[in-house]
């Protein structure tokens, strides 16, 4: 019995244009894909400009914003651990007055910014001087909030280098007058994953900050902020 013959269709080269025209079109297609691929990164890296700083000459403003960056074991995992190292550095230098802790409580058993308090606490923050967001989802999501709910106008932000040209940019966008602290971070897998996220970050960055959604929860104005200054040390 003769088994039926199976027919193995080879894939199909890509036709090319066999003319001078065509393949300078081709060529130009390809720049300009090349170039609008880059226009957000060159967004990003303008709008922060010269507004990234180091611990040691952040300017003095009343507030810092501390993303969040994963907890491990309901811990904060090493990057936002050297994120509030940075914070409470800053604390204790009297260059901020109160820290916004924003990040990721969509589910009840992960609680960023819980976390994140209780860090800053063990390293010297005064509970009453740290203010949590629970709904900081994305950076976007953080600086509109730090905005129109917590009523911040200017901030430090604080974040892993790889981040802080995004956060920068997005919170200018947002309304917050920011400088960025850029913390230092050992260069492992999950660095250079950052950085290369950021590539494609950057893209919905610049759709964030040219249409300016809604956060994904917005909620009422919370004093939390006010309050902490009004407090004192």
């Amino acid at each position: 019995m003769r088994l039926p013959r199976l027919s193995i269709r080879r894939p199909r080269r890509p036709i090319l244009p066999r003319t001078r025209k065509g393949q300078r079109r081709a060529v130009q297609a390809v720049m300009l894909l090349c170039v609008l691929a880059l226009l957000p990164a060159t967004w990003m890296f303008t709008a922060a400009g010269d507004r990234l700083r180091t611990t040691a000459d952040a300017p003095r403003t009343e507030v810092a914003v501390v993303f969040g960056a994963g907890l491990w074991d309901g811990e904060p995992s090493p990057y936002l651990a050297h994120r509030l190292d940075a914070a409470a550095k800053l604390y204790r230098a009297g260059r901020i007055e109160v820290v916004l802790v924003t990040g990721d409580n969509s589910r009840e058993d992960y609680d960023e910014p819980d976390a994140m308090r209780a860090y800053l606490t063990k390293r010297g923050v005064p509970d009453a001087r740290i203010v949590s967001d629970y709904a900081g989802f994305d950076t976007w999501d953080s600086c509109v909030r730090a905005k129109k709910i917590f009523g911040v106008d200017r901030a430090v932000l604080i974040s892993q280098g790889f981040h802080i040209r995004r956060a920068v940019a997005l919170c200018q966008a947002a309304g917050v007058q920011s400088y960025g602290v850029g913390v230092d971070a050992k260069h492992d897998v999950t660095w250079y994953y950052g950085g290369a996220r950021e590539i494609f970050a950057a893209g919905k960055a610049a759709l964030d900050a040219l249409f300016e959604p809604d956060p994904r929860f917005l909620g009422p104005k919370e004093p939390g902020v006010t309050k902490a200054l009004a407090s004192g040390r």
